[in-house]
Parts: C-alpha cells; structure tokens; sequence
C-alpha cells in the first residue's frame, strides 16, 4: 500500500524545486504577455487564470507532468489569451463573443426591470452600488451599468446630453427623458 501521508524525501525536493521553477516560469510569462493578461476579470480572463493555477497545481504535484510540458503549457495559453484579446481589440464581434456587453440597469432613476431580471442584479444591488459611489439620490442618476467584468459603474446626470457620451455601446436603454422621471 502506497503511503499517503510521507513519500520520502525526494518527493518533496522535487515539489519544492518545480514548484519554484514553474511558479517563476508563470510569472515571467505573465510579464512578457502585457498588463491586459492580468486585467480585471470577465469569464474569459476567468477561465484563463483558472488554467493556470490548475497548470501550476498539476506541475507541481503530479510526477506525470514535466517541468518542461507545463511551461509549454503556460505559454500556449498565454499566447491562446493573446491572440484573443488581440483580436478582440480588433473585431467587434470577436470582443462581444469573449467579453460580452455592458448592460444598462437603470436611466435617469428609473429601474430598468428586463434588465435586472435578465442579469440576475436585485434592486438593492443597484442601490448598494449607487451608495458605495457617494449618491444619496437616485433621481440624481444618469445611469448604472453593469460592466463586462461584473462591476457597476455609476454615472451622475449633468445638464444636456454630452456629445460623447460614455454609454455608447452600452445594451439596453430605455431613453427615458430626464423631464419624465417621476413616471418611473
């Protein structure tokens, strides 16, 4: 029977040594492939980094898996993560299949309630992020986003509509107008 508690010295040694390689390994790959690697997360950049450590986890203990594979690994996916935020910069329709949209919660104060629903966001999930922004008003509100990467972003109203406004490319508004508010 195999024991399950100690394997000896030499197992040991060589976590400890591959660990410590494969982990300086990742890191270097990390610098080389740019700060978006390491950026806030969506799905993708979920899944990217749950690879990894599972990379690292399978380097370090499974005996199966060599020093050499699991950096080949390492880089494969970096490059495969590369390649797709590069081209997702590039194509629109590549970046809404990886990231997604960002998805308006509420307009001028007004609940935007297929939207909460379709998100799986509660009211008072909204309301919690409008506080952790300083508002005390809801009316006050332009808009709240949901962001890509989970986030909400808080947008105070100002007079007039911007030219360039920061909700373009933004899914779902109800373009209520601000004189209209209190219909909500």
């Amino acid at each position: 029977m195999e024991n399950v508690i100690f394997a000896g010295w030499e197992e040991l040694a060589r976590t400890s040594i591959v660990g410590v390689i494969a982990y300086t390994s990742l890191i270097a790959c990390l610098r080389v492939s740019g700060k978006r690697t390491l950026s806030k997360m969506n799905a993708f950049d979920l899944i990217v980094t749950i690879s990894l450590g599972s990379i690292l986890a399978s380097i370090m203990l499974s005996q199966g898996v060599t020093l050499a594979k699991g950096i080949v690994a390492f880089s494969l996916l970096i490059a495969l993560q590369f390649l797709v935020t590069w081209s997702s910069v590039r194509m629109p329709s590549i970046r809404q299949l990886v990231t997604g949209e960002p998805q308006l919660l509420l307009e001028h104060g007004c609940f935007i309630t297929d939207a909460l629903g379709r998100t799986r966001v509660s009211e008072s999930e909204v309301r919690a992020a409008v506080r952790a922004a300083g508002v005390a008003d809801m009316k006050s509100l332009r808009a709240v986003v949901l962001e890509t990467d989970g986030s909400f972003s808080v947008i105070q109203s100002n007079k007039g509509e911007p030219e360039d406004s920061s909700l373009l490319g933004v899914h779902g508004g109800l373009s209520v107008h601000p004189d209209k508010v209190d219909q909500c």
